[in-house]
């Protein structure tokens, strides 16, 4: 089996762990807000990333468990992820990852952040993540029909000039916490100081 095969295979054995939903989910439910959390989380933390961009996958393998055991499943935080493509290969993959539907959203999105380095430099990119689609459920029918769902591309197009414009975001990743933004990964200390701030204030 080659490095390329395993390590696919390996950052993908989460979706053994839940059943895998096969087919294209519908622009209603791709185009929706990805939230993790409560919503009635005191705090709302909203990150736009890149599937492309090595900082965001740093975060999500090291400091977003953290951040998810500390404060999102205790209730305290709900976390929302927009997508801020760079690049075509960003936004084909972040298109797989909605067409996968809600939930299966945020497992597809951890294996491709998981195995990032494996596939965003592959010599076919484009193959290599239709691969990890394929082996999360969905065929090569729902592959071409995901990637070539223009209302979906607009939509996070909109989304990624929106922020862009509107609320300065000009890498990735940026995160805005009750509305104050902070750009960049940071180590999870950071991250704790900016939450304990924000949960305080609303008490």
């Amino acid at each position: 089996m080659s490095r390329f095969i395993l390590g696919i295979a390996l950052s993908l054995l989460v979706f053994s762990a839940s059943p895998v939903l096969a087919g294209v989910a519908p622009l209603s439910e791709s185009t929706a807000e990805m939230v993790i959390g409560s919503p009635d989380a005191p705090v709302t933390m909203i990150e736009y990333a890149s599937l492309t961009c090595p900082h965001c996958a740093a975060f999500h393998t090291e400091t977003l468990p953290k951040i998810k055991k500390a404060y999102v499943d205790t209730g305290k935080v709900r976390i929302i992820y927009r997508d801020f493509p760079l690049g075509s290969l960003a936004m084909g993959a972040a298109m797989l990852a909605r067409c996968s539907g809600t939930k299966n959203y945020f497992t597809m999105l951890g294996a491709l952040f998981a195995s990032q380095a494996t596939w965003a430099r592959s010599e076919t990119p484009l193959q290599a993540l239709e691969g990890i689609a394929r082996l999360s459920g969905m065929t090569v029918d729902d592959v071409d029909s995901c990637m070539n769902d223009k209302a979906l591309f607009e939509h996070l197009k909109n989304v990624a000039n929106d922020a862009s414009n509107s609320l300065g975001v000009e890498s990735t990743p940026t995160f805005f916490i009750e509305g104050t933004k902070v750009p960049g990964n940071m180590p999870f200390e950071d991250f704790q100081d900016i939450l304990d701030k924000a949960i305080a204030k609303k008490q």
